[in-house]
């Protein structure tokens, strides 16, 4: 009998210009973005901005939790070239939650593996995160702090909200970005740093730079 397949990271499809991904060193090869094993699909706004769908190779039924995620068609993807702003791979796609382990649970009935739970509070002020693997990228999913969940409710779908891209060099990066880089960090990863695209990049979706884990 034949093992279903991991689930695995294929699209990301964002409402958003890719003019301005490509004016913040994203390369563009016949209008794809490729990004390790991933790629970065365009669509116009039309009223809507930022992350608007998920397709992972194996990804069993379940609604997980509202979030726009299906299972993508085998398709050949065109290959990973050099980016100008030297990314590697999408490291992380992240999620909030309104109810962690809502979300867990619904995700796991669609064939994803929880990695880990994270029980410290971020930088931030989220106070759990959940980690899966799907491929080459982890999603982390993030539990809201407890007054957003006061304020807002607990019954909200989980929802889409940003992404980490890998980088091996982060000084390159800052060299093409300037301002439009926020000041490298310390991640909470030991050993890699981390920044994160300021309002000037005008990018629709929260993007950050992460180094690449040391082997």
């Amino acid at each position: 009998m034949d093992e279903a397949p991991v689930p695995a990271l294929a699209t990301v499809t964002i409402a958003d210009d890719p003019d301005t991904w490509r004016e913040a060193g994203f390369a563009f090869d016949d209008g794809r973005c490729a990004v390790g094993a991933a790629e970065l699909v365009f669509e116009q706004p039309d009223g809507r901005r930022g992350l608007i769908g998920v397709q992972i190779n194996g990804l069993g039924e379940g609604d997980c939790d509202g979030l726009p995620f299906e299972a993508a068609a085998q398709a050949t993807r065109p290959d990973a070239g050099e980016h100008p702003n030297g990314i590697l791979a999408l490291d992380h796609l992240v999620v909030f939650s309104p109810d962690l382990d809502r979300t867990i649970t619904a995700l796991g009935e669609a064939g994803l593996e929880l990695r880990r739970v994270r029980e410290e509070p971020t930088p931030a002020g989220a106070p759990r995160q959940a980690f899966f693997r799907t491929g080459e990228t982890i999603l982390e999913v993030v539990q809201e702090p407890d007054d957003v969940v006061a304020e807002r409710g607990r019954e909200r779908p989980a929802k889409l909200w940003g992404m980490a891209f890998a980088v091996r060099d982060m000084d390159v990066a800052v060299a093409l970005l300037g301002p439009r880089l926020g000041a490298p960090r310390p991640a909470v990863q030991a050993g890699r740093t981390i920044a994160t695209l300021t309002r000037d990049a005008a990018l629709a979706v929260p993007v950050a730079l992460i180094t690449v884990r040391e082997r």
